[in-house]
């Protein structure tokens, strides 16, 4: 079951006219985050994964932008804490994902988020500690005088892209995801398409247990909470 595709509910007055896109996984034991294991279980991780996802989603709703899109793929029904992240998902417009590999199901998103005709700027769900501030400032700078958004992750990586016109999101199904090149043959296509990008901060993100520790630091939320309760009940995984 994929979740039900609904306009979303605006709960702010001021919106930027921009939209906010996540590719999001349902977080399901063995098919969410499975970097995380070892040393988690595989339903350890989802849970994690959830806990993730619904940080990053609130965020999203309290950021001050006017459409919101979550590109799906995965079982709702079989997801961890599948309710919750049902009633979060009533907020969003859900679109599925298509295409083969992560790069293609990119691309596709960006163009199926284009339907609103507003600059897009794009995350995942492996960054629970991003902040409604931090998603509204890389909106509005794609309502001033950037083309483009760019955030780093410092993994090598990125986990932010934006652009006023997505015309160029199918060259993204040729840049090699999940590497420690992603982020510069990303940003080199950013620049060859002639794009003027403004750099968001530098974050990490959630691929590893050794990152989930550092961004539980960063993380007041779900996620944070899941990360405390995770390393009081296994003391022998804390460095």
């Amino acid at each position: 079951m994929t979740p039900q595709q609904n306009p979303m509910t605006a709960p702010m007055a001021e919106q930027l006219p921009a939209t906010l896109l996540v590719v999001a996984k349902a977080p399901i034991a063995g098919f969410a985050k499975t970097r995380l294991t070892p040393p988690l279980t595989p339903h350890e991780g989802a849970r994690l994964a959830a806990a993730a996802l619904l940080d990053t989603l609130d965020a999203m709703r309290a950021a001050a932008v006017r459409h919101r899109v979550v590109a799906w793929t995965g079982d709702l029904a079989a997801a961890e804490a599948a309710d919750d992240i049902g009633r979060a998902l009533a907020d969003f417009t859900v679109v599925p994902q298509r295409g083969h590999g992560f790069a293609e199901r990119l691309a596709h998103a960006h163009a199926d988020a284009a339907r609103f005709g507003l600059p897009i700027v794009q995350i995942g769900m492996d960054t629970p500690q991003v902040t409604p501030e931090l998603l509204t400032g890389a909106a509005a700078r794609l309502t001033g005088p950037a083309d483009a958004v760019f955030g780093p992750a410092a993994d090598g990586g990125w986990w932010a892209l934006g652009w006023t016109d997505p015309w160029a999101a199918p060259a993204l199904a040729e840049v090699p995801m999940s590497t420690a090149r992603t982020g510069a043959l990303t940003r080199d296509l950013l620049h060859r398409s002639h794009y003027r990008v403004h750099d968001l901060p530098v974050l990490n993100d959630v691929d590893t247990y050794a990152d989930a520790l550092q961004v539980a630091a960063d993380a007041h939320g779900r996620f944070g909470t899941a990360m405390r309760r995770h390393r009081t009940a296994h003391p022998e995984l804390v460095p």
